[in-house]
């Protein structure tokens, strides 16, 4: 089937603002091709690529990816390191699309364990989108959502060292601000693939109302079909955020 035959289906008015990916089963495709997980994960780029390419198509506002969680360390060296190389070297030769397309590009996770150097540089890649307006882009890089919370309270603590008022006037929203993400919105939609049933560690302040999207489809087979299907599913569901 070819994407475009479904985008007529799409009510454009119930689109997700939002959207975050778990992007699961590149190590997965690449056993079952007898080949080395990295094959996986650079046939898991090719996935990112037409996600992007649909949501400009869509006019979708954030995508959020979830490429390296503070959990991955745990993974062979060698993998990690090829990682880590990928990331850097598929962000730069994405930098003139990018801009061509109008997208902006942003890291959401921690500094832990990251070399000096190697974050100056992606972040001076990110920054060479920063003035583009369109859809905007997160990579959860070294990214673990109870970690994310825990870095907000330290921040928050020492802003209180100096405005009490912050903790007496806490409230869920003002404390939003001191996440990876503050200014963004939540996300409408959470898409897993790979058929696992968990969050991972995955935005999990800001998924406290979204919609739970689950296919068994791995990343790397995942593309703009599959995308659809999954933004068909969302736009039947019923929002009610705790209410009747």
């Amino acid at each position: 089937m070819n994407y475009k035959d479904l985008i007529p289906e799409l009510d454009t008015a119930k689109l997700p603002l939002h959207v975050g990916i778990i992007m699961d089963g590149n190590g997965r495709w690449a056993a079952q091709r007898r080949r080395p997980r990295i094959y996986g994960h650079r046939a898991g780029a090719k996935s990112i690529r037409q996600i992007v390419e649909l949501g400009v198509e869509l006019q979708l506002k954030y995508l959020t990816f979830y490429a390296f969680s503070t959990e991955n360390w745990n993974r062979p060296e060698d993998e990690v390191r090829e990682l880590l190389k990928m990331l850097k070297e598929q962000l730069l030769k994405e930098i003139p699309e990018l801009n061509k397309q109008n997208i902006r590009v942003g890291f959401i996770g921690s500094d832990i364990k990251l070399d000096p150097q190697y974050l100056r540089d992606i972040h001076k890649l990110a920054a060479m989108t920063e003035k583009n307006t369109g859809m905007y882009v997160n990579i959860a890089f070294n990214y673990g959502g109870r970690l994310e919370i825990v870095e907000g309270i330290r921040k928050l603590v020492q802003d209180a060292k100096q405005k009490e008022y912050l903790i007496e006037n806490l409230t869920p929203e003002s404390f939003s601000s001191y996440l990876y993400t503050a200014g963004q919105p939540d996300p409408d939609l959470i898409i897993r693939t790979s058929g696992e049933k968990r969050l991972s560690n995955f935005l999990l302040w800001q998924s406290a109302y979204s919609e739970i999207y689950i296919t068994k489809t791995l990343w790397p087979d995942f593309g703009k079909t599959e995308m659809l299907k999954a933004l068909l599913d969302y736009q039947d569901r019923n929002r009610r955020f705790g209410g009747v």
